[in-house]
């Protein structure tokens, strides 16, 4: 629940209503997900932190040319200046075109990403898009992302690469330096800006 009597939590509860009425989900990330048979461009995978609780959340961009003036710049699920501040890195620090382009954003699921651990999967999903560039589907992406492109550690990075490890996630980037004790099962890619974390994360990408 997001909210109790006694004011916001910051805890997230997951509930589906059934023939016996509305029971608790004990696996949030898995209904978050959706693994499909071959990687598409625009979806990257992030492990957030909602209150006590790790969660993965699939993010989608689309980026289009756009027939307007003034291009379109939508984001659900996702403060519009922050989606703002994601354009304006990957113009500045990755030369990415976007300027003349529509950008669709959305995080799966109903959530409100305010996670700036975050930075990183979003970005990666809006280069992934435009360029037509999967990302591995067995990648997740961990790490805020600074205005000069660096990558800067998330908090609780051992708890979300965990909970990766868990749904059989087998890739992680992440910021250099940023992991103390890597969970079993799951390789761990180290990079320090925006312009490697992207080249890394992408479909057929070596551990760096």
């Amino acid at each position: 629940m997001l909210k109790n009597r006694h004011g916001a939590t910051g805890e997230l509860g997951v509930f589906e209503m059934s023939g016996r009425g509305l029971i608790s989900v004990a696996d949030p990330s898995q209904r978050f997900l959706h693994r499909r048979e071959t990687a598409v461009s625009g979806v990257a995978v992030a492990p957030v932190i909602r209150g006590a609780r790790p969660l993965l959340i699939e993010l989608q961009a689309l980026v289009t040319s756009s027939p307007y003036a003034a291009p379109q710049r939508n984001a659900t699920g996702v403060d519009q200046k922050r989606l703002a501040m994601w354009i304006a890195v990957l113009e500045k620090q990755v030369g990415l075109g976007l300027a003349g382009r529509d950008i669709f954003f959305n995080a799966t699921g109903g959530v409100r990403l305010d996670d700036s651990g975050a930075d990183l999967a979003a970005c990666a999903a809006i280069h992934s898009s435009l360029t037509d560039r999967p990302i591995d589907q067995e990648t997740v992406l961990i790490g805020e992302v600074g205005l000069t492109g660096e990558i800067r550690a998330a908090p609780a990075m051992e708890r979300r690469l965990s909970e990766a490890a868990h749904r059989s996630f087998k890739r992680a980037v992440v910021p250099k330096g940023s992991i103390a004790d890597i969970p079993k099962g799951i390789d761990v890619a180290e990079v320090t800006s925006l312009e490697h974390a992207i080249e890394t994360a992408a479909a057929g990408g070596g551990v760096g």
